[in-house]
């Protein structure tokens, strides 16, 4: 590699190089001017700048300015443009929907687990995490990243929860990024950045070519308001460690996503504004959401043209610039800032019609909307290769020897090893559910009000979610190929078998399967409650038999998922005397609300014992909080286990045992006590999914 100048006579007079005929040796210039330099008709070197013309045009006086780096290369290794539109492969049938979008990018839950308790995104009382056999493993996120990559995703981005907690996150990604020879281009995280200077450099050496990073403040005890937790300086020393890297040819996009709400941090839009001032950076602005947990309502929301009068009465040279290809963002720039600014506007002008992204929960469930409630589970189909286990570093193993001996005098193949060895029906699986994405999803006044996970558990499932039945797995996987042989080729087709609806949480549906055999039969595919005549409609108490015996359920066949239930209830004293006396610890018999705390978590694992039809149950934890309020006892117990069966009765029982406590320690000073509202307050888990009381 040497340094010349290559002007020419007609460069030093018109201050122009035509290099549109230059072969085998392209010229570099390296300087502060921001060109691109494009050589031979259809090849282009990106050099920092964005100038699409077959000549260099510089200005005159800029040429002294300028040096040249000669750098030979082999014209023959370059595919151009032209080529690449020529060879490309029809894109998958499986992952175009019946709106001719094609979902070329996927989002993957790697944990359900966050270090930071933001507000709009984490319930106050937190989530119910699953049983780790529940979630996703390592080998199994990348045989189903092998699927879609197959099939045409070109982009995946890891998120949670926060994907920077899990153990094994750099190894993750460095499996992920051996997909790159096989088509994917991109590998993005999503990230608070709490962690992330830890792990960023084995990160972008892994592959890693974007990063969103979540900030709703630059105000650090504003920030630990918001989070409920500290790590400002952690987050910057993020930022900085991108920006430094970058500076050194690390070429990592980096997007700080801030969730803008009235009255909170909407002051902030300004300062937000002002790192794109000397930063090369993107500041996306997002209007609040409504998901489970975050108390929405409608008057928090900033909207986009609110956040475009804020920032114009600060910059009005603010303008519209173009919008990359399915980008979800409107992006905006001030005229002389080293950065960009974004609008997603989800609650305002949607971006439904180009929406490329499907989703993957960190349990193994394809969401293929964001504010969708309809899910199925990958997860269970993948395990079937298994025997229904969670597949292991060791099982993967297995796999890649029995596809790699497979492979012995055959042909060279275009896919990776380690391939789901039932893709097939994975793939049938995937085409049924893209098949049945709706145009766009619920808009304001409509989204507040349907069930959907909590923001945290989005990009993970809340133990409501069901699967489908084995019934109407063994007719999806009719078409399937044997153990460990691929389709017949990448780019295959789903037949005509379409899925009319999904199951929804708050709904029963009705799935139908055309087949293409006979165009006039119609599989209906039962998930979940969904009738099949008029009796089965009606109400019925389930513990009671046809002949009107008692029995108990029968929970054999359901799936062991975490279940939450809350019970309250109070206690009423007739005078301020007993709960006085309670304050201040005086009761002779002792410690009123300890001594009742301890009979409802005793109570709570006692209830199948009391209760004649309910299950033993064991018990991941119970908690019991009794709270003076007035002449009253407030009592709330909240109990949660991972099982088949919910735990409202020790609820229940719980709360009234703690109650019954309270009476029998205080009945010696107050006769007239009465124990009032015991009632289910939450209940989550299970086929039903949550409800929760006004």
């Amino acid at each position: 590699m040497d340094f010349s100048s290559p002007r020419s006579e007609r460069a030093q007079q018109s201050g122009k190089v035509d290099t549109s005929n230059l072969k085998g040796v392209c010229f570099l210039a390296v300087s502060q001017i921001n060109w691109m330099v494009p050589f031979g008709p259809d090849v282009e070197v990106q050099l920092r700048g964005c100038q699409k013309d077959p000549k260099l045009v510089l200005p005159a006086d800029a040429w002294d300015e300028v040096q040249w780096m000669r750098c030979e290369f082999d014209a023959s290794s370059v595919i151009s443009r032209r080529e690449r539109i020529r060879d490309a492969k029809p894109f998958s049938d499986f992952l175009t929907d019946t709106f001719h979008r094609q979902h070329d990018y996927l989002r993957i839950s790697v944990t359900e687990r966050c270090n930071l308790r933001c507000l709009y995104c984490m319930p106050e009382e937190g989530v119910p995490l699953s049983p780790d056999r529940s979630l996703l493993t390592s080998p199994e996120i990348l045989l189903l990243s092998s699927v879609f990559v197959s099939q045409g995703v070109t982009k995946i981005r890891l998120t949670g929860g926060e994907p920077t907690v899990r153990r094994d996150i750099v190894p993750l990604m460095q499996q992920l990024g051996s997909l790159r020879p096989y088509g994917l281009r991109e590998l993005c995280i999503t990230t608070n950045g709490i962690s992330l200077h830890r792990k960023l450099d084995n990160m972008i050496e892994s592959g890693l070519t974007g990063v969103n990073l979540s900030l709703d403040t630059l105000d650090p005890f504003q920030f630990q308001i918001m989070t409920r937790r500290k790590g400002f300086d952690a987050v910057q020393k993020s930022i900085d460690r991108i920006l430094e890297l970058n500076s050194l040819g690390a070429g990592v996009k980096l997007k700080i996503n801030c969730v803008v709400m009235r009255g909170l941090n909407d002051r902030e839009i300004l300062p937000f504004v002002e790192l794109t001032r000397e930063k090369d950076l993107e500041v996306r602005f997002i209007e609040y959401m409504p998901f489970d947990g975050n108390k929405w309502n409608k008057g928090k929301m900033f909207s986009y043209n609110e956040m475009l009068d804020v920032i114009r009465a600060e910059h009005p040279d603010l303008h519209k610039v173009q919008d990359e290809k399915n980008d979800t963002s409107k992006t905006w720039k001030v005229p002389g800032f080293a950065g960009r600014l974004g609008f997603i506007t989800s609650m305002t002008h949607n971006f439904c019609g180009t929406c490329n992204r499907l989703r993957i929960t960190s349990d193994g469930n394809l969401k293929v909307c964001l504010f969708g409630n309809a899910e199925v589970s990958l997860r269970d189909i993948l395990r079937k290769s298994n025997s229904g286990e969670p597949i292991d570093e060791e099982a993967f193993e297995a796999m890649k020897q029995i596809e790699m001996n497979r492979r012995q005098g055959l042909a060279g193949s275009d896919l990776p090893l380690g391939v789901a060895p039932n893709e097939a029906e994975l793939l049938d699986v995937i085409g049924v559910a893209v098949k049945g994405k709706k145009a766009k999803h619920a808009g304001i006044g409509e989204l507040e009000h349907m069930k959907n996970r909590p923001m945290i558990l989005i990009d993970p499932a809340p133990p409501s979610l069901t699967t489908m039945p084995p019934r109407a797995q063994q007719l999806i996987s009719r078409a399937a190929s044997p153990f460990g042989l691929p389709p017949a080729a990448s780019f295959s087709h789903p037949g005509q078998r379409q899925l009319q609806h999904m199951r929804h949480l708050s709904t029963s549906r009705v799935l139908q399967i055309n087949k293409k055999e006979d165009d006039e039969d119609e599989i209906m595919i039962r998930l979940g409650n969904g009738k099949k005549d008029e009796d089965e409609t009606r109400p019925r108490l389930t513990h009671v038999s046809e002949s009107g015996a008692a029995h108990m359920v029968d929970i054999a066949a359901k799936q062991v998922t975490s279940r939450v239930a809350a019970a309250a209830c109070a206690v009423h004293f007739s005078s301020d005397t007993a709960v006085e006396l309670i304050r201040d610890n005086q009761m002779k018999k002792g410690d009123v609300l300890g001594v009742a705390r301890i009979a409802g978590i005793m109570a709570a694992k006692r209830t199948s014992d009391l209760i004649p039809l309910c299950h033993p149950i064991a018990l991941s934890r119970v908690s019991v909080d009794l709270a003076v309020s007035g002449r009253r006892i407030e009592i709330r117990a909240t109990v949660t286990c991972d099982g088949k069966t919910g735990v409202e009765m020790e609820a229940l029982t719980a709360a009234s045992s703690a109650a019954l406590t309270v009476y029998d320690m205080c009945k010696a000073v107050d006769k007239g006590m009465r124990i009032e509202g015991l009632r289910v307050v939450l209940k989550d888990g299970g086929k039903s999914g949550r409800w929760e009381m006004d």
